[in-house]
């Protein structure tokens, strides 16, 4: 966003306005925490504030502050609606097209607001007036960090908000390892800490709270761990009967492939989980270096997201999804064995 454009939307946002906050399908620590966290600071400039997300997060996030003040679409998709249809501003956070909010799609293709999007996924879709893209950063919750900064307001971050956005941060960053982790991300941390955030208890609150069940499924999960050393791959795999085994709950197979990217001289490492429910596979794929998923995802599994961390589904049974992801490992071996 040019600096233009920031000052205008600085001088929009100077009156009460009606505004919704929008995060993912699905939401994780980078959705809930930014979403949460800007919509916290709206509500301290006087404007009316809805957060809303397509469905539920797991249940690790849930003590997050201001958490319990999410609206769910899937709850109550006539009041989400009527909020989107009566909004001066929409802020998309975490997300850059508008599929990814699942049936709320609709509502907000029809909806008369301005729309703004925060956002550090690749390839954004021009829906938003106000466009904050910037795919270098590492989460969203950083991205609304500098946002509350470039209209001159880092004064309104309380406790609860720089909770928010450490949570985002640290979720998104796998712990402030991952190469998008910068001296900046660093210096945001500490003044988070300092306005309140508390930094172990947030990570235990995270980390610390595995359900037996989780932890046998985390069990299968690596029971079930393939390595390729000829393409420097590794994958795992998850049925739904070995889910229900576990009593599945939403969030349960979070970082289950870092294992498998863990594995030494491992480049490109995925986990390929059944859905019944949703008649899928869903599938998330990590890398290390300049090896990209993201386009690995977009090529062959209507998916996208980062050069390391990716998304996709496939339509095709657990079986199958899996002979045709080894099928097409021979097309990357230069770039897996050769970096």
């Amino acid at each position: 966003m040019e600096n233009s454009q920031f000052t205008e939307l600085k001088q929009q946002l100077t009156s009460p306005k009606k505004i919704v906050v929008i995060g993912h399908k699905n939401p994780d620590g980078d959705a809930v925490g930014s979403t949460a966290a800007l919509g916290s600071f709206l509500k301290k400039l006087d404007h009316d504030v809805t957060v809303l997300v397509p469905n539920d997060f797991p249940d690790f996030l849930k003590w997050m502050p201001l958490s319990s003040e999410i609206d769910r679409y899937d709850k109550n998709p006539t009041h989400a609606k009527q909020k989107i249809k009566e909004a001066d501003f929409i802020f998309t956070l975490d997300f850059n097209d508008l599929s990814r909010v699942g049936e709320m799609q609709t509502a907000l293709i029809d909806s008369d607001a301005t729309f703004v999007m925060i956002d550090h996924h690749q390839a954004p879709e021009d829906y938003a007036k106000y466009m904050y893209s910037d795919a270098k950063m590492g989460s969203t919750a950083e991205m609304v960090y500098h946002f509350i900064d470039r209209i001159g307001m880092l004064n309104l971050i309380d406790a609860d908000i720089a909770a928010n956005l450490y949570t985002g941060i640290m979720t998104d960053s796998g712990s402030f390892r991952f190469p998008s982790t910068t001296s900046m991300t660093h210096r945001v941390i500490a003044d988070l800490i300092d306005k309140g955030a508390q930094n172990s208890t947030i990570h235990q609150n995270v980390y610390d709270t595995n359900s037996p069940d989780r932890l046998k499924l985390l069990g299968i999960a690596l029971k079930n761990l393939k390595v390729l050393p000829e393409y420097n791959t590794a994958f795992i795999t998850l049925s739904q009967s070995e889910l229900d085994s576990c009593s599945f709950k939403k969030g349960d197979t979070e970082g289950f492939v870092q294992y498998a990217l863990s594995i030494k001289n491992t480049r490109l490492a995925a986990i390929f989980i059944e859905s019944r429910k949703d008649k899928i596979i869903k599938i998330s794929l990590r890398s290390k270096g300049g090896f990209s998923v993201n386009q690995l995802a977009r090529d062959y599994f209507q998916g996208g997201g980062h050069i390391n961390a990716a998304g996709g589904k496939s339509d095709k049974s657990l079986a199958d999804t899996i002979i045709e992801f080894i099928s097409i490992l021979p097309v990357y071996q230069t770039a897996l064995c050769n970096e």
